[in-house]
């Protein structure tokens, strides 16, 4: 059944009271935030010249190629990225899946191969072969092997020295440094609590302390910084956020504070979500506080809040459909940040990614209702905890869970001391 389209943002006549006043004390930042405002406008002004009907398409085929043609050459432009390549593979995947775009077995193998290549004798992944483990890439490379999902991508990852490779980054505070002698953020926590959940190898001992530390990184905005006392970021946000769903602590934070302070990174005019108060639009937060509100939306179902609406979401979701589609789309393929910025794989991913938040996520009864353009639009949706698609991870769950859980030595000495109490 032909649905009746959606009016678009850009087509009402009301539309620009809603762009932003400086209150006539004008700044750096009123004034980038004017000039984006202006290229937004024009995007919307040109879709309404062309169109008629409101009916924005997703660019299938052309994102199609760009990813194919990614996976298997990238130019010299991608060297900056040289200690990021399992990242490069994660985003690529992760987007064909999406799009529901099957990987060839040869491919997959060569990815495989790659990233076991990227593993380190010492346990984790390396940005590329011979390279230092990081938790980054080791969280990139076990979403890219989960995406493939073949006994050949679950053999790759090394569990046992995985495991040793999370307690040599572990901090005494329950934190955990990015990489040996590296540095502190929420990410690291998000991004082992990521692997060792997909890989069941979470021991007694391993995230002690860590839900404490997280905790200490929201602050009075709602939002979660890199570390204790900084400003909230939708990156780090997220990473809080999830990691403490992983970890069953997610009632702990202060969730109202937190939805008042996601909901209110959507920008009024754009319809894309800006990353920190005061900062412009960009279309990876699309996913990273988009992709909070499924999050936020369980949390407290579970605790019983009562105006939790099942016909309507937290967000405008077909606005940031409508950002995404009509301002994020390089015509040649491939997804950007803000019109006049350059495709690359990153926002891709994570345009895409929050393209399928906004599709999926609320009433399922109402899907046909939010999907905004064409049924040709839908992409797959993604797990708003790890970022890959849900059957994905049911598949590597119930893969590592057939696995014994890896004994580390300081648990057997827990081990050894509980049994000694008990005797």
């Amino acid at each position: 059944m032909e649905k009746t389209p959606v009016p678009l943002r850009c087509f009402r006549d009301c539309h620009h009271f809603e762009m932003f006043s400086d209150d006539g004390i004008e700044t750096e930042t009123s004034r980038e935030q004017k000039k984006v405002e202006r290229t937004v406008q024009g995007v919307f002004s040109v879709y309404q010249q062309i169109h008629s009907s409101p009916q924005p398409a997703l660019l299938r085929e052309q994102h199609y190629q760009y990813l194919k043609k990614g996976l298997r050459h990238l130019s010299d432009a991608y060297e900056c990225l040289d200690a990021s390549r399992p990242w490069l593979c994660y985003w690529i995947l992760h987007s064909l899946e999406l799009l529901e775009e099957p990987v060839p077995a040869s491919v997959a193998s060569d990815v495989c191969q790659f990233l076991s290549r990227c593993q380190s004798p010492t346990g984790g992944f390396g940005g590329g072969p011979g390279q230092h483990a990081h938790l980054a890439p080791t969280y990139a490379a076990v979403n890219a092997l989960c995406i493939l999902g073949t006994e050949e991508a679950y053999n790759v990852i090394d569990r046992e020295k995985l495991l040793d490779f999370l307690y040599s980054v572990k901090q005494p505070d329950g934190s955990f440094v990015m990489h040996v002698g590296g540095e502190v953020d929420v990410r690291s926590a998000y991004c082992a609590a990521s692997v060792a959940s997909l890989t069941n190898i979470i021991t007694p001992t391993l995230f002690e302390g860590t839900h404490n530390w997280i905790l200490r990184c929201q602050n009075w905005e709602g939002g979660l910084g890199g570390v204790p006392g900084l400003e909230a970021h939708g990156g780090y946000t997220f990473c809080g956020t999830a990691a403490m769903v992983i970890l069953g602590k997610e009632h702990m934070l202060d969730l109202k504070a937190l939805l008042r302070w996601v909901t209110s990174r959507q920008m009024r005019f754009e319809g894309g979500f800006q990353g920190r108060c005061n900062k412009l639009v960009d279309g990876c937060y699309s996913f990273w506080q988009a992709g909070l509100l499924p999050l936020l939306h369980r949390a407290l179902f579970k605790e019983g809040d009562s105006t939790l609406s099942l016909s309507r979401w937290m967000f405008e979701q077909q606005a940031l459909q409508e950002y995404i589609l009509l301002c994020c789309q390089n015509p040649a393929g491939g997804l950007l940040d803000k019109p006049n910025k350059s495709r690359d794989f990153y926002h891709t991913c994570y345009c895409l990614s929050g393209l399928s938040i906004a599709q999926y996520f609320g009433n399922r009864n109402l899907h046909h209702e939010l999907l905004l353009g064409r049924e040709e639009n839908k992409l797959a949706p993604t797990h708003p905890v790890y970022n890959i698609c849900p059957e994905k991870v049911a598949q590597a769950i119930q893969h590592f869970h057939q696995l014994p859980v890896p004994v580390q030595r300081g648990d057997d000495a827990a081990a050894a001391a509980c049994a000694m109490d008990d005797s």
